[in-house]
């Protein structure tokens, strides 16, 4: 599934070819994703211009000159693929429509913009805007961990007394927003921590050594353009490329990159999830 990284990536990648533009024609192509579309979508959606466009956790909220805002979920395999404009120095031209391709919008321009989800996990809804924080999606989210509201005193209060294990903790979108599978063990592994470690017996600075180091892996992430695995493409069809700099994920019995570690990285499995660590430096 995109993580926070991946999903900001292609906001970014949505924002110059829709903010501040009309949708000229939406054409919704299916009856719903992972839940149905919100009644008449094509038609509430066609002539609405774009004021901008936000991230909240994994979400893409889309805010309309209709007093409406549109929240797009990538899901397991979703992907959004610009195509009929120029993005740096490449023109993409439409490309013929492909049998996942369930919602198409075309944009004031000429830019066309395509949600592709073979496996349909994906999600869009419409909500009048301002009442974001009431829909059940977003509602009970944590602070995002790039925001000001997640910091060190705030993290450690949240996992104090937890007897889940921390990779578990920073999971739960409760305490804190957006983050996935991935980044939290690449997080750990930076931070020393096992990640079967119980939340509420790690001390409250190496809690607090965790909040900068959520966001340097983040930043990175964004960097990179994201991390592409199985489906994961930037807006402009092209791979991100923070796969290669993995320090633990994926990388089940090979050498550990902490500078002095003999360690070799090894995989358990956490709430059906694996978590990669290395043995020796994570305690």
């Amino acid at each position: 599934m995109p993580e926070l990284p991946e999903v900001e990536t292609v906001r970014r990648g949505l924002e110059p070819v829709m903010t501040g533009k009309r949708i000229v024609r939406a054409e919704v192509r299916r009856e719903g994703l992972r839940w149905p579309f919100p009644e008449r979508m094509a038609e509430r959606l066609t002539g609405a211009s774009v004021l901008g466009l936000r991230r909240r956790s994994k979400y893409i909220l889309a805010y309309l000159d209709t007093d409406e805002t549109c929240l797009i979920h990538l899901g397991m395999s979703g992907r959004i693929l610009i195509s009929g404009t120029t993005l740096g120095k490449f023109h993409h031209e439409h490309p013929a429509p492909e049998k996942h391709d369930h919602v198409v919008l075309d944009i004031e321009g000429g830019a066309r913009i395509t949600l592709n989800d073979p496996r349909r996990f994906g999600a869009m809804d419409l909500f009048t805007t301002g009442t974001g924080d009431l829909h059940p999606l977003i509602s009970a989210l944590g602070p995002e961990p790039l925001g000001n509201a997640f910091d060190e005193p705030y993290l450690i209060a949240r996992l104090a007394g937890k007897n889940t294990p921390i990779k578990a903790a920073l999971l739960d979108q409760r305490i804190v927003a957006g983050l996935g599978n991935i980044y939290v063990c690449e997080a750990l592994h930076r931070a020393h921590i096992h990640p079967a470690r119980k939340a509420g017996r790690i001390s409250a600075a190496r809690i607090a050594t965790l909040v900068p180091i959520i966001r340097t892996v983040l930043n990175e992430a964004i960097a990179s353009g994201g991390s592409s695995l199985r489906d994961y493409r930037q807006a402009d069809g092209e791979l991100g490329y923070f796969q290669h700099t993995f320090r633990v994920y994926d990388r089940e019995g090979a050498a550990c990159k902490t500078p002095g570690c003999n360690g070799k990285i090894a995989r358990i499995v956490q709430s059906g999830r694996s978590s990669f660590y290395c043995p020796r430096c994570q305690r």
